[in-house]
């Protein structure tokens, strides 16, 4: 990829999503934004999703659609990394990861990137999925309860007041601090985006970390069958959620250290 310092870099994590990537609705954001870069990080999957993804990139304009193959399936958590770590290689103003369902449309992108750059202290902006007046936000009441329980042990543990944090829309300003949350491994496979916030606050200390994240209510959402998230990985989450507060609270997590 290029070097360009407006851009802003999407990472699509795809495990097994050859029947459900919308390639017609990647191509019609890219056309809307003409910053924004796709790089669709294909995860050891065993369907088609390679031919998939290789036919997307083929359709799209010049360099705006790249595709990383990892060797074999490490779970999102690692495909997110790998794939950030490679786009912040371009030099992107803005880097972010987007769920291949598109659970949240692509037209949220703007939304985010206008939060970021509302004010220079902000580096990291998280989409929310709040059900309010005249938005439209639909869940399965089974993960919606689940996530609102998972939100509150996440708020407890970690003392943060956060809403939501496993939804798969997320943005970064690009820079040394990008790069130091992505420099070692996750603990978890599904709870990495705890671990992202988590480490940002560790990496600020006092509350110099507040002004970092931002919240953005979308005004669409929609639950797409076809969920790598497991029954099983929601139960395991408490546990997940102690093992990060053990590991970070304790301690400031230091930039490309390693442990």
């Amino acid at each position: 990829m290029t070097t360009d310092g407006a851009g802003l870099v999407l990472v699509v994590p795809c495990f097994n999503e050859a029947r459900r990537l919308d390639a017609d609705a990647f191509l019609r954001a890219l056309a809307a934004q003409p910053s924004l870069r796709l790089r669709f990080v294909d995860d050891g999957s065993t369907d088609d999703t390679r031919a998939v993804l290789d036919a997307l990139a083929a359709r799209a304009p010049a360099g705006r659609v790249q595709v990383q193959i990892l060797p074999q399936n490490g779970g999102k958590a690692e495909a997110v990394r790998q794939g950030m770590l490679a786009a912040l290689d371009g030099g992107p103003a803005m880097v972010g990861f987007w769920d291949a369902d598109l659970a949240t449309p692509l037209d949220a992108v703007p939304l985010l990137r206008d939060a970021l750059e509302q004010s220079p202290a902000r580096a990291m902006a998280i989409g929310a999925r709040v059900r309010l007046l005249g938005r439209h936000i639909t869940r399965d009441p089974g993960r919606h309860y689940g996530g609102r329980i998972i939100a509150t042990l996440v708020s407890i543990s970690l003392g943060l007041p956060v809403y939501d944090t496993q939804c798969g829309a997320k943005l970064f300003r690009a820079g040394p601090d990008a790069a130091a949350l992505l420099a070692e491994p996750f603990l978890t496979r599904w709870l990495f985006d705890v671990e992202l916030i988590a480490r940002w606050v560790a990496l600020h200390p006092g509350d110099a970390w507040v002004e970092g994240i931002v919240e953005v209510p979308l005004p669409r959402w929609e639950d797409v069958g076809g969920s790598k998230v497991t029954l099983r990985d929601m139960v395991r989450s408490p546990g997940q959620i102690l093992t990060i507060h053990r590991h970070y609270r304790p301690r400031r997590f230091t930039r490309g250290a390693a442990r």
